[in-house]
C-alpha cells in the first residue's frame, strides 16, 4: 500500500491532532534491530529466525511499546531461495510477527517481479522511499512511512535502500535517488505533521551511513548492508547496525520525554544500546519447528544424486580465486555449452562452498547450490577481441590479494604476469588455439552480476544482449543439467589459466 501507515494503535484522529501533546511521563520505546538475515538456520549455535524470535518474544514480554525491524536482505540468497525466490524467510517474518522491513539489495535478486510478490505476501509494512518506478513513484505494496503511538508521542519510520542496489541486484527499470537526499524530505515531511522522533529503516552502504551521520536529518538510523556491528550516537542522532544472520541483536531503548524550556515545551529523547549475542539464546520452539519444515523441503529438492566425479574436485577460496581448476572448468563449460556461447567467463568469488572432493564422490544437487549460493544466471553477451582482453586484465588485477574477480574461462586460454601492473597483466590470449584479434567478435556466456558490471566488469555493462537476465536460466540449474547428463564427470586442469612470475 502507499501513503501513510497507520500502525499499533495510530488513528487517524492522531494525526489530525498536529505536533504532541505535553506527556506527563518520560515513555520508553524498545526496537529490537536486525539486519542481513537470509539464512534461516543456525550456524555453530548462533544466529537463525528461532533465536531472533526468542529475543523478540522476551523483549515483547517485559515491555509494552516494541518494535521490530530488519534491515533488509532477507530474500536471497540461500539454498532453498534458489527454488522459492525467498518466499519462506518472509513467512518466517511473519510467525515472527516483525514490524518493518526495508528493501535490501538482495530483495532485488530475483528482478522487480519477484520483489514484487514477496512485498504482496509479507503481513508487515515493506519501506523504501527512494526505490523508484520508472514514473517516480514508489514501488507498489511498499509502505511510504510508518506512524506508531508510543504513550503521547508519535515515532515515524520510513526507509532507504543503498544507491549501489542498481549495479549489485537485478531491478530491472527500479532506480535509485539519493538515499541522504531522500532522508532530509522525508525527515522534514514527518517532523511536519507532528512526528517527534524520525527514525530511517536504512539498507545503506557505509559511506551512505556515514553521510546520514554528518548531515543527521534524522534522529536515528537503523542501518544494513555492510554486515557491520556498529553503533553510533553523537548526542544528535544515533546509528545502529546488528552485524548480520541475527547472530547478534541489537536492541535500542528509546527513552522520550517533553521539558520545558525558554519557548514552552520541547521533545527530548535519550538512546541506550544493547547488543545481544544470540549464541547464549535458546530457539524459539515454534519458529525452530518451522525451520525444520523448511529444512526438511530443502533436503527434498536438494538431496537427490546427479553423478559421479571420477577425479579429485577442489573449490576452496584460496584456490578458486587463484588459479584454474578442475571444478571451475566445469562450471565455465557448462554455461558456455548451456548457451551456445564461443567463450565463457565467470568469477571465482561467486564459488562459495570452500571445500573438497574426493575422487569417488557422489555429488547432489545441494553439492552445486552450495557452490552457486546466489542464483546467478547466465547471460550471453556480444563482445569484442579487445573487450575480451580488457575483462582479462580486470580478472587478474586483484590476484596478489584474493580478489573475487578472479576469472574461470571455457573456449579460450591465456597467461599473466602478475609481477606487472594492474591493467598491463595479460601476456597472451588464444581462442581456439590461434591469438586473440582485438577485431573479432564472440558470443561470451557470462552470469549476470559480471553483466551488471560486478566485481569491476565495467567492460561488459554495454555490450549487446543475446540473452539478458530476464531471459536467462539459472547457473547453478545448468552446472546441475550437466553433470546429470554425463553421470560421470573428469574434468581436468587443462593450461587455459597460466601464471607465468
Amino acid at each position: 500500500m502507499k501513503g501513510f501507515a497507520l500502525y499499533l494503535g495510530v488513528s487517524a484522529l492522531a494525526l489530525a491532532l498536529g505536533p504532541s501533546v505535553v506527556a506527563a511521563d518520560p515513555v520508553t520505546l524498545k526496537i529490537v534491530h536486525f539486519n542481513d538475515l537470509d539464512r534461516m538456520e543456525e550456524d555453530e549455535g548462533k544466529g537463525g529466525v528461532a533465536r531472533l524470535a526468542a529475543v523478540v518474544e522476551e523483549i515483547r514480554a517485559g515491555n509494552p511499546h516494541v518494535l521490530v525491524t530488519n534491515g533488509g536482505d532477507s530474500i536471497s540468497p540461500s539454498l532453498l531461495s534458489s527454488f522459492d525466490h525467498g518466499a519462506h524467510m518472509i513467512d518466517l517474518f511473519n510467525k515472527i510477527g516483525i514490524d518493518a522491513m526495508v528493501l535490501g539489495n538482495h530483495e532485488f535478486d530475483f528482478g522487480p517481479e519477484i520483489a514484487a510478490e514477496r512485498i504482496t505476501e509479507a503481513q508487515f509494512p515493506i519501506l523504501s522511499n527512494n526505490a523508484l518506478e520508472p514514473d517516480g513513484s514508489l514501488i507498489d505494496g511498499v509502505t511510504e512511512s510508518l506512524i506508531v503511538n508510543v504513550g503521547d508521542y508519535r515515532v515515524g519510520l520510513f526507509g532507504l535502500t543503498a544507491a549501489s542496489t542498481a549495479v549489485k541486484s537485478s531491478p530491472g527499470d527500479v532506480t535509485f535517488a539519493d538515499p541522504v537526499a531522500t532522508a532530509e524530505s522525508m525527515a522534514a515531511e514527518l517532523r511536519e505533521i507532528g512526528v517527534d522522533l524520525v527514525v530511517a529503516l536504512a539498507h545503506t552502504d557505509r559511506g551512505e551511513d556515514d553521510e546520514l551521520i554528518r548531515t543527521a536529518p534524522v534522529d536515528l538510523v537503523l542501518s544494513g548492508d555492510d554486515h557491520d556491528l556498529r553503533v553510533a550516537y553523537d548526542g544528535r542522532m544515533a546509528l545502529v547496525e546488528s552485524g548480520s544472520q541475527a547472530e547478534f541483536v541489537s536492541v535500542i531503548t528509546v527513552t522520550m520525554d517533553t521539558v520545558e524550556g525558554r519557548s514552552g515545551p520541547s521533545f527530548v529523547w535519550e538512546p541506550a544500546f544493547e547488543l545481544i549475542n544470540t549464541a547464549a539464546i535458546e530457539p524459539e520452539p515454534r519458529l525452530a519447528e518451522a525451520v525444520r519444515g523448511y529444512a526438511d523441503k530443502l533436503s527434498a529438492e536438494l538431496d537427490v544424486e546427479i553423478g559421479t566425479t571420477k577425479v579429485p574436485l577442489d573449490t576452496r577460496r584460496t584456490t578458486v580465486r587463484a588459479e584454474e581448476s578442475a571444478f571451475t572448468n566445469l562450471i565455465a563449460d557448462a554455461m558456455r555449452a548451456a548457451v551456445g556461447a564461443d567463450v565463457a567467463l565467470t568469477n571465482g568469488g561467486g564459488i562459495r562452498a570452500d571445500r573438497t572432493y574426493e575422487a569417488g564422490t557422489v555429488l547432489t544437487r545441494r553439492d552445486i547450490q552450495s557452490e552457486l549460493p546466489f542464483g546467478n544466471k547466465t547471460i550471453l553477451i556480444e563482445i569484442s577481441g579487445a573487450d575480451l582482453r580488457e575483462a582479462l586484465e580486470n580478472g587478474v588485477s586483484e590476484v596478489e590479494d584474493g580478489g573475487g574477480r578472479f576469472p574461470h574461462v571455457s573456449g579460450l586460454s591465456f597467461s599473466y604476469d602478475a609481477s606487472k601492473p594492474a591493467g598491463e597483466r595479460v601476456v597472451e590470449v588464444l581462442v581456439d588455439g590461434a591469438p586473440l584479434k582485438d577485431a573479432a567478435m564472440f558470443k561470451l556466456a557470462t552470469n549476470d552480476f559480471l553483466g551488471r558490471g560486478g566485481d569491476g566488469y565495467a567492460v561488459f555493462v554495454d555490450q549487446p544482449r543475446i540473452i539478458d537476465a530476464n531471459a536467462a536460466s539459472l547457473m547453478a540449474a545448468q552446472v546441475i543439467d550437466h553433470i546429470a547428463a554425463a553421470g560421470t564427470i573428469a574434468p581436468a586442469v587443462e593450461g587455459r589459466i597460466t601464471r607465468l612470475n
